[in-house]
């Protein structure tokens, strides 16, 4: 007797994502952002991250996306939140899990995979960030400060 069985899931899923905001301990905090090289939002500056494999966790994901992005290397992260909207993303349902990552000084990076550029901004002078990244950026500055007050 055969007992494998084709199934299929009658509910429509989302597809799930991982950002990291990555900001250093200075005295003017610096956070690392990255240039999109393809659309959507192909030239604005976004966190770096991606979609995730289906053999790994989210916070796995958001260190292999940093990792491909911008050759940096972190070894702990705390998550800030998830992020649901429906229309965060034009390409269609997508759930992110924002990280953030602490490091002492901007590190050296270099933009790679999907990312045109990767730079450190002055977390009190911006760009535009694509997506929902400025709603990420308010929560991720808000954990920054807790932890740097403890």
């Amino acid at each position: 007797m055969n007992c494998k069985m084709s199934y299929t899931y009658k509910y429509p899923r989302p597809a799930v994502t991982a950002d990291v905001v990555v900001i250093t301990k200075e005295e003017e905090p610096k956070v690392l952002l990255i240039q999109r090289g393809f659309e959507p939002y192909k030239g604005c500056w976004a966190f770096p991250g991606g979609f995730m494999e289906m053999d790994e966790t989210t916070e796995e994901c958001a260190i292999r996306e940093l990792e491909e992005e911008t050759g940096l290397r972190v070894d702990s992260m705390v998550q800030v939140g998830a992020y649901s909207k429906v229309d965060r993303d034009p390409r269609g349902r997508t759930i992110t899990i924002a990280y953030l990552a602490i490091v002492d000084e901007p590190l050296s990076v270099i933009a790679q995979d999907d990312a045109a550029k990767a730079k450190w901004f002055s977390i009190n002078a911006l760009p535009t960030l694509a997506f929902d990244h400025d709603e990420i950026m308010a929560d991720a500055i808000a954990m920054y400060n807790n932890l740097m007050n403890e």
